[in-house]
């Protein structure tokens, strides 16, 4: 099995970092193959940021189809692309919110997001009632990192996570923690430990589920709102990204 994870910043050293959060969770039969987009910013924290990266994880995505990709997985916390990568391809993709949040779900009544800086708690509340969840989720909490920051100071950076993740606990009576930033996968055991409630990190979450998907032989629905995009011609800078309408066997043969 070949999980490709895209982190959709271009910091390497971050890219580095998700990829080993997903190989300490895959099975020995999974390989993971932890990219960065050749063209992007290098760290989401807005509107702005997430909207440029997403074409950088649909080239990803594309350029799977030759490389035996069995599954995908958007490791940043807004999942920038996702519905429009799952139109690109029928393997499935998991975005590392979507998947901690359906995890953290089924393991606690009730949830809290910590993440990184305030800007970014609209989007995250948006994300959160996209995916039907904002009656399990209690609280969105917000420290003063910035992503890159978690790479240049991790021990500063544990302790003002570490600080909001306790208030959540005691104030929000959140009985689980999803970590709302790939940068702070190396943190969750510790805080866990410490906290005695689930902390969950979406890297690891998602490792987890695209290989079950896999293993289960399921495929996205081609049958209507993730059909593959129309033929269609994309002009100047975005003329690689021209559609061809193409349609998998299953549902060639279906219709």
């Amino acid at each position: 099995m070949r999980i490709k994870v895209i982190n959709p910043n271009t910091t390497l050293e971050m890219t580095e970092g998700i990829g080993e959060a997903a190989r300490s969770v895959a099975r020995a039969g999974t390989e993971i193959i932890d990219v960065s987009p050749e063209f992007g910013p290098t760290s989401i924290e807005s509107y702005y940021d997430e909207y440029v990266a997403a074409c950088g994880v649909l080239d990803e995505v594309r350029k799977g189809k030759d490389e035996a990709i069995d599954a995908y997985i958007i490791a940043c916390y807004g999942d920038p692309g996702l519905h429009a990568a799952r139109e690109l391809t029928e393997k499935p993709v998991v975005g590392i919110a979507e998947a901690s949040f359906y995890t953290a779900a089924m393991l606690a009544a009730r949830f809290s997001i910590v993440s990184v800086v305030p800007r970014i708690r609209t989007m995250l509340e948006e994300l959160v009632h996209g995916y039907g969840m904002q009656h399990k989720c209690v609280a969105i909490r917000t420290t003063p990192l910035y992503v890159l920051d978690i790479e240049k100071d991790p021990a500063g950076s544990f302790e003002k996570l570490r600080d909001e993740v306790r208030r959540s606990v005691k104030e929000d009576d959140a009985e689980a923690i999803c970590l709302g930033c790939a940068g702070f996968a190396k943190f969750a055991q510790d805080l866990e430990d410490e906290l005695g409630v689930p902390v969950l990190d979406g890297v690891v979450c998602a490792t987890k589920q695209a290989e079950v998907l896999v293993e289960l032989g399921k495929t996205t629905s081609k049958l209507k709102t993730y059909r593959p995009p129309e033929r269609k011609r994309f002009d100047g800078m975005f003329a690689n990204f021209s559609t061809d309408g193409s349609t998998d066997k299953k549902q060639a043969a279906a219709e």
